[in-house]
């Protein structure tokens, strides 16, 4: 019998999401529950969001103060928690300043108008093209799907924003041949997540680097997905040696309630004077609060680490599976965002893991992304490689 949520759901929101037949009343750590008090282990996470997990007791401490105290005012005035925040994002990463808004797209949005602010502040008003990757994944307003190189985003939306060029990931010379004197930035996701869990070869991005610096384009990260902790390090970036001079933040900053950031160095950023771009709800006392304590828990917790550890248990369980049934092509990704590509479309399998209790996402048709909390633990692992072990044996995937 169909839940009477359901039922009024599907007639009053919009259709924009092909839902599962689900109403989520509840969650504690890696853990949710439905309307009926079942119980799903949770390896999507709010799509990479939840990295502490669900109700984590440090991040809902810091929202009931804060919404005790101060809940919103205008970016006219000066606040401590989005200055605090502010400050441990600079403080941790290569940046000099913070701009904040409300989510991923509108941070890369913010991202590509620092970037042709940045040119036409310096007189340079034909640097205006921007270059990013075949299967990136950047938004959905519309100059952040013009960014991204998967035609399905695009469709029904023509004329797109003009001034994007693509090329596939991995692929410097392409990248030599596309780059030009019009050339403003790269922009790119140093793992993409949406595209299917694709990594960097080794020296791709330092190589992209070395292109920025010699025609003087500016490189910028989109860390929507991969940030947070969410590959093992803090940023992504920290794991090749380089650094970006933009980067877009979101997801996984304030632990599920709505924050994006945009970082910037001083020189770029100094192009953003009074007036140049704002956000009425960026960065607002009670999202900021809550982001800085997830910072906090992040670096001061060892959540980090325990990411790297368990993403490398998780990574071997999953080569493990791989091993043994041969409907599996192939392994990847960094930390807790990994990837297992199939030889059949996995839609049936995220059904499955449903029906037993876990809770699974697959992209691009054929690959299953696996993004649960940082916290997960071994025994949740397991219990989830023993579900799809099964789940592989009965569809006589076996090698």
């Amino acid at each position: 019998m169909t839940s009477q949520i359901i039922q009024t759901a599907d007639k009053v929101i919009a259709a924009t999401y092909k839902r599962f037949p689900l109403v989520l009343t509840k969650g504690s750590g890696c853990t949710v529950w439905d309307e009926h008090g079942q119980a799903y282990a949770d390896f999507v996470s709010g799509i990479a969001v939840c990295n502490l997990g669900h109700a984590h007791p440090g991040i809902a401490k810091a929202i009931s103060r804060q919404a005790e105290t101060l809940l919103h005012v205008s970016n006219l005035y000066y606040t401590a928690p989005q200055t605090e925040l502010a400050k441990r994002l600079t403080d941790n990463s290569f940046a000099d300043r913070v701009f904040f808004c409300n989510s991923g797209a509108e941070a890369n949005e913010a991202a590509i108008k620092l970037v042709r602010r940045y040119f036409h502040e310096k007189g340079e008003k034909g640097r205006f093209k921007i270059i990013t990757m075949e299967k990136s994944f950047h938004g959905r307003t519309m100059a952040a799907l013009s960014a991204t190189g998967q035609d399905k985003i695009k469709k029904g939306f023509d004329p797109v924003l003009q001034g994007f060029e693509f090329v596939p990931f991995n692929d410097i010379d392409a990248l030599k041949r596309k780059i030009d004197a019009s050339t403003a930035a790269i922009m790119l996701e140093p793992i993409q997540g949406e595209g299917g869990v694709i990594c960097p070869d080794p020296g791709y991005l330092d190589a992209i680097r070395k292109l920025c610096n010699d025609t003087g384009a500016l490189l910028v990260f989109d860390e929507i997905q991969t940030g947070i902790g969410r590959t093992g390090k803090l940023f992504a970036y920290q794991h090749f040696g380089i650094e970006p001079d933009i980067m877009t933040l979101a997801k996984a900053l304030g632990n599920g309630l709505p924050i994006g950031a945009m970082l910037a160095k001083e020189q770029m950023m100094s192009a953003f004077t009074p007036g140049a771009h704002a956000s009425t709800f960026g960065g607002t006392p009670i999202v900021t609060a809550a982001a800085s304590e997830t910072l906090r828990i992040l670096t001061e917790e060892k959540i980090i680490e325990h990411c790297q550890e368990i993403g490398a248990y998780f990574k071997e369980r999953l080569l493990g599976l791989k091993s043994k049934h041969d409907v599996i092509e192939d392994v990847r990704g960094m930390g807790l965002l990994l990837g297992m590509k199939l030889k059949i479309k996995g839609e049936s399998i995220v059904n499955s893991c449903m029906k037993k209790g876990f809770l699974i996402n697959c992209v691009q048709d054929d690959i299953l992304r696996f993004i649960p909390p940082l916290i997960i633990s071994k025994s949740e692992i397991d219990a989830l490689m023993a579900c799809l072990d099964a789940l592989f044996k009965e569809s006589g995937c076996e090698v």
